[in-house]
């Protein structure tokens, strides 16, 4: 009886043993994005100190878009969760405003060093014209869709008297729209903010 319930106990302490590790790999594989979610979403360190403004996901959560990529397949943003997201909104005429800011978020991924691998930049198209073909070679990397621009103005918050070109907006690798920048940004400042949100995350 005894050796019984020696063996008995070995066992018990070996499962006990067992569960206990299982639950600390567990913790240790989801503590990144827990703390993540955590330091946008609850904390929000250095909230004043952002550049940008910051968006409640919660309000504004990503509808189902039906893009369309350039050989006209259909595409959902959510495909690119995984990586921040820097979005610009214009129809493909894309006149000086369009041009800056698709140069800006070329150039603020690039400043971002080795983390540029992290930040995907997305022109949503609003319209079926073709993109003129002197802009090709500058936009190079860059996801282009198409969308239904009623969708947007329904899902992406402007500032009062601006419309969704004048905008850039940052979504999270969670698939939250979660910073919007104001009409005429100063990129320099832009950077900051980036730099500051991939040093804190650890997820994308």
């Amino acid at each position: 009886m005894l050796l019984q319930e020696f063996v008995v106990e070995k066992l018990e302490n070996r499962r006990a043993a067992g569960r206990w590790k299982l639950l600390a790999v567990l913790a240790v594989c989801a503590s990144p994005m827990i703390a993540s979610y955590f330091t946008y979403y609850v904390i929000k360190p250095g909230a004043k100190n952002n550049y940008g403004a910051l968006i409640d996901p919660r309000q504004y959560p990503m509808p189902t878009l039906q893009l369309q990529d350039q050989d006209g397949k259909v595409v959902e943003l959510s495909s690119l969760k995984g990586k921040w997201l820097m979005l610009q909104i214009d129809d493909a005429s894309c006149a000086d405003n369009c041009q800056r800011k698709l140069l800006e978020m070329r150039q603020l991924r690039l400043a971002q060093g080795k983390g540029m691998d992290r930040i995907e930049r997305v022109w949503l198209i609003t319209d079926a014209l073709p993109i003129a073909e002197q802009l090709k070679p500058g936009i190079a990397g860059t996801h282009l869709l198409r969308s239904d621009k009623s969708k947007l103005e329904k899902w992406l918050p402007t500032e009062n008297g601006t419309t969704l070109q004048d905008h850039i907006y940052v979504v999270d690798p969670l698939g939250n729209l979660m910073m919007r920048y104001p009409k005429d940004a100063d990129p320099n400042k832009i950077k900051k903010d980036l730099i500051k949100l991939l040093k804190a995350s650890a997820i994308g």
